[in-house]
């Protein structure tokens, strides 16, 4: 719990003095906000609230932590994370919004964890309020924050969603920098995620987040087939003795799913709770099937890489990597090689630099091609890029290594 609280804490000490160029922004204590994000996290706050005081109230200490750890992940590997743009913004409403929200999450955490994390929570809300001890503080009261079950369910849906397609990247030795061109989501009640869409996208790094109902997905399309589940403890009681004929026919095949909706298995009609119907992926789209014929990590590959959802549904992941997302991926981590170097120079986050990078000619053209995006996210105010053909003198920069283990070197000097 320690490194992921302060880590956050960290994070927003050091983006508040950085706003408003410079002059720092005073955040306050805010429910306000809009955004989905803020929403989703406020709404988390309280729910974490609420289970933490439960388990206190009986003495539970160790579901007490675990619930402590369990939102600081949320916390940092998820709102930080997509919400890192808008800290960087400073100045926009949004920007204040992103701070007052995480103002809020900080000071109601501290005084959550207090009995458990005495003097870190300490530091951290002195640091945050300027008052004396969270010590001497009352019990947050959830009912300050708002409620919304639909968003916290929809939110936790996408962010497993976004857990099992990284899955897919890794598995497939597909960096995180590199774009790829689609992720096919097929679940339950899918238009319902179409407001998380941009999310799922931006997390996984897609181009594009296809939804598809479950219902109408094919198993042409995805090699995916439905398994039927009769729950023997639900139907025997109605059943009776003919409940080993509908487990039979489940098991045989022996079943459909009527236009209306009714399962029969072994020619008896179920009802809703006897039987769980679940989409299953194929053996020759299963991750093993598919990553491990190498296709998914050659620039001239074309293949599909299908993973099962938690609760029923499916991610397909397009591994084609064409020329141009290649490009895209290298000048990403051309950037990330970058903004390591300025730390290790000891670089304020909004100095602005003279930005020189060398490297072979893939990285090369890379650079020329995303120069402006380079240009903004590691605000260089001047950028050169070189070739192999000539490349920075020995002892000039810092070298670093980007793509498929290709090096290159940076030259990074403060304006």
């Amino acid at each position: 719990m320690l490194l992921p609280l302060w880590s956050s804490w960290y994070f927003f000490s050091l983006y508040a003095n950085a706003a408003q160029g410079g002059a720092g922004y005073e955040a306050k204590w805010s429910t306000a906000s809009e955004d989905v994000l803020d929403r989703y996290l406020l709404a988390k706050l309280r729910r974490f609230v609420e289970e933490v005081q439960k388990h206190l109230d009986t003495y539970d200490v160790a579901s007490a932590c675990e619930s402590v750890r369990g939102f600081l992940d949320v916390l940092s590997n998820w709102y930080i994370r997509r919400s890192r743009d808008r800290f960087w913004d400073g100045e926009s409403a949004s920007s204040t919004e992103a701070f007052d929200t995480l103002y809020t999450t900080l000071e109601v955490i501290t005084r959550v964890t207090a009995p458990l994390l005495p003097f870190t929570t300490e530091e951290i809300w002195r640091g945050l309020t300027g008052a004396r001890s969270v010590h001497l503080t009352d019990w947050p009261d959830s009912t300050d924050l708002p409620a919304d079950d639909e968003l916290v369910e929809a939110m936790d849906r996408a962010r497993e969603i976004c857990s099992v397609a990284s899955g897919l990247r890794k598995a497939g030795g597909l960096r995180n920098r590199l774009p790829l061109q689609d992720l096919t989501v097929v679940i339950n009640d899918a238009a319902a995620l179409d407001n998380f869409a941009a999310i799922v996208a931006d997390e996984i790094n897609v181009r594009t987040v296809t939804l598809v109902d479950l219902d109408s997905a094919s198993e042409s399309d995805f090699g995916v087939s439905r398994k039927l589940t009769v729950n023997a403890r639900a139907a025997g009681p109605r059943l009776g003795k003919n409940v080993q004929l509908a487990i039979k026919g489940s098991k045989s095949g022996d079943w459909s799913v009527s236009e209306d909706g009714t399962v029969v298995a072994g020619g008896l009609a179920l009802v809703e709770g006897e039987y769980s119907l679940e989409a299953v992926v194929g053996e020759a789209n299963s991750i093993e099937g598919v990553v491990a014929e190498g296709a998914a990590n050659s620039p001239q590959g074309s293949s599909r890489v299908t993973a099962m959802l938690p609760h029923n549904g499916f991610v397909v992941l397009d591994t084609t990597v064409t020329p141009e997302l290649a490009a895209e991926g290298l000048a990403r981590d051309v950037i990330r090689a970058v903004q390591q170097a300025r730390r290790d120079a000891g670089l304020d986050i909004s100095d602005r630099i003279s930005l020189t990078v060398s490297g072979d000619d893939d990285v090369w053209a890379a650079t020329v091609a995303h120069q402006e995006l380079i240009m903004l996210e590691t605000l260089s105010v001047q950028f050169g890029s070189a070739g192999s053909a000539h490349p920075l003198p020995e002892g000039q920069g810092v070298d670093a290594v980007v793509g498929d283990n290709q090096p290159i070197r940076i030259f990074v000097k403060k304006i």
